[in-house]
């Protein structure tokens, strides 16, 4: 699971080109959106462009994806349980 995190850091980083940030900058139970990381509503389209091409998993409705894209734990929880590649 910490693999999976760390790579999911590096992804986020790379699709969402947040070359200012770091693995480091992204504590594993911090929100992804609002004040630490600060992504908004466009880069959760492109997290779940890469959680689909990735990884094959799919988000079942909105309320799902508040969920998942809560922090990298739950990003890689989901990612387990769901991933088909």
């Amino acid at each position: 699971m910490e693999a999976l995190k760390e790579t999911l850091k590096q992804q986020i980083i790379e699709h969402l080109n947040l070359e200012e940030l770091t693995i480091a900058d992204f504590p594993d139970d911090e929100p992804l959106f609002g004040e630490n990381i600060g992504l908004d509503s466009i880069d959760s389209l492109e997290l779940i462009v890469l959680l689909e091409n990735e990884y094959g998993a799919k988000l079942s409705s909105p309320e799902e994806g508040k969920q998942v894209f809560h922090s990298v734990n739950s990003l890689a929880e989901f990612i387990s349980s769901h991933r088909t590649k």
